[in-house]
C-alpha cells in the first residue's frame, strides 16, 4: 500500500526526475551508508537511511516541493536525489544534489539541478535559490560553479556545522541570459 500525492515528473536529455519510491531504497541506503555521504550527514545505518528517504518524500507533502529521484533514462537506474530542499533549520530554499555510488562524474548533478532550478523559477515562481556545500566538498562546489552560482558566504548549521552558501543566478538574471 502506498500514499500518493502529486510530485511532478521532469525529463531532461538523459534523466527522469520522479517521485521517490520504496524500490529506490537499496541505492539510497548504499549511498548514505557509504563514506561518499560524509558531506551530507553520512555514513548512516539502513534504519536511518529509511527515515531520511521518508523525510525526503514527506518534504513534498509539507512544503509542496522537494527532491526527486533522478533516474537514468537508458537503464532506469536511480542515480541520485536532486531538487529543492528546505527543512527546518535551513536558511532558505536550496537546490541540493546527492549522486548515488557509481554515477558521479557524468554531469548528472548539473543536468538535474538545472532542471530543478527551472522548476523553482518557472513553475513555483521563486525569485532566487541557493545551495549549501560543505567546504571540503570540492566536487559539489564545481557543480555549483557550473550552474553559475557564486560563493556568497557561510552558514553554520547546528548538526552539519559550517557550510558554504552558493547563490544561484536569480530568475530575472537567467531570463536576461546569465548562466
Amino acid at each position: 500500500m502506498s500514499f500518493t500525492f502529486d510530485i511532478p515528473r521532469i525529463e531532461t536529455e538523459r534523466l527522469i526526475l520522479r517521485a521517490p519510491a520504496e524500490t529506490d531504497f537499496p541505492a539510497f541506503a548504499a549511498f548514505y551508508g557509504s563514506e561518499r555521504a560524509r558531506f551530507v550527514g553520512g555514513p548512516i545505518t539502513p534504519e536511518l537511511a529509511w527515515r531520511m528517504l521518508a523525510m525526503e518524500t514527506g518534504h513534498w507533502a509539507l512544503r509542496g516541493y522537494g527532491r526527486w529521484i533522478a533516474e537514468e533514462k537508458t537503464s532506469g537506474a536511480p542515480v541520485g536525489m536532486i531538487g529543492l530542499f528546505n527543512p527546518e533549520g535551513w536558511p532558505e530554499i536550496e537546490i541540493g544534489w546527492d549522486l548515488f555510488n557509481g554515477f558521479e562524474g557524468k554531469g548528472y548533478a548539473t543536468e538535474a539541478a538545472r532542471a530543478a532550478r527551472s522548476h523553482a523559477y518557472d513553475v513555483l515562481g521563486l525569485p532566487a535559490v541557493m545551495s549549501l556545500v560543505k567546504p571540503a566538498n570540492t566536487a559539489s562546489a564545481r557543480v555549483a560553479e557550473r550552474l553559475g552560482a557564486r560563493l556568497e558566504g557561510q552558514f553554520i548549521h547546528e548538526r552539519h556545522g559550517p557550510m558554504n552558501l552558493w547563490r544561484h543566478p536569480a530568475a530575472a538574471d537567467l531570463r536576461k541570459g546569465a548562466a
